[in-house]
């Protein structure tokens, strides 16, 4: 679910929110290095080297470390861009943590997610890696336990501008707030308010969750492109799949509610 509460004076917006993890995402390898010097491979196309999360994360870090050790980093790039799905944020927290501990620094989590805000509202629930209910702006974390189930998320192939979104007019900006009890008694209540807005900002997006809603209850995961249907079982998310004609990127996963960067840290 995705509520917005209200506008801030700053531009920001009001957020009510549950993030959840998935087992599928982008995976990125650390080698440390030296002479302080840090290294990305490959380049992202479009994204120049100074607005990549990755390396200004690293930067971050070091800046504020004073640690003048380097990484060489490898990403394997899964999560199309601009698709909501957090591909940009989660990868900074990775850089975090990753190097937090290549590096010997032993900062802690609370100084990690410090850092992450600084690098975008949606870094700090990656850098602590459990589940959570989220409000302001998304960074004033809660830990929930939810169920686990199984997604099928759809990418229609095209790229949703997050400011374009919250800069629309038509966007609601007034839900009334409502309580974690509330929104964790169940999916039957969930949604994302700016569905309506990139319903008609982009008919690509709007065809494919018609085409999925279809198939089973379907929801857009924060401002898009992605969207998602929340299924029982692994059966189903492979039968969905098999259906699927339009020339989508699509993938099956599994509900998480530690992240697999937590696990594999662990």
């Amino acid at each position: 679910m995705l509520h917005i509460t209200g506008r801030r004076a700053d531009g920001y917006h009001e957020l009510q929110t549950l993030f959840q993890f998935l087992d599928h995402g982008d995976e990125l390898r650390f080698r440390r290095r030296e002479d302080g010097e840090l290294q990305l491979s490959p380049a992202l196309p479009g994204v120049a080297a100074g607005d990549n999360l990755i390396l200004r994360a690293a930067r971050l870090l070091q800046a504020k470390s004073g640690c003048g050790l380097g990484a060489d980093i490898h990403l394997d790039k899964r999560l199309p861009l601009g698709s909501g799905l957090g591909g940009g944020s989660s990868d900074a927290a990775t850089t975090l943590l990753a190097l937090d501990r290549l590096w010997g620094l032993e900062l802690g989590e609370e100084h990690l997610a410090a850092l992450g805000l600084a690098l975008g509202a949606d870094v700090p629930v990656f850098v602590r890696g459990r589940a959570a209910w989220a409000e302001g702006i998304g960074e004033r974390l809660t830990p929930v336990e939810l169920d686990t189930p199984w997604f099928v998320v759809i990418h229609p192939g095209v790229e949703v501008s997050t400011p374009a979104v919250f800069q629309a007019p038509q966007l609601t900006r007034n839900t009334p707030p409502i309580s974690m009890a509330r929104a964790l008694q169940g999916a039957a209540t969930w949604r994302n308010d700016c569905e309506t807005t990139v319903r008609m900002l982009y008919p690509e997006v709007a065809g494919a969750i018609d085409w999925l809603a279809g198939q089973a209850p379907t929801m857009l995961t924060g401002t898009g492109a992605c969207l998602f249907a929340r299924l029982t079982s692994e059966t189903q998310a492979d039968s969905i799949l098999q259906r699927i004609s339009h020339d989508w990127q699509a993938f099956k996963a599994r509900g998480h509610n530690v992240s697999p960067l937590h696990a594999a840290l662990g």
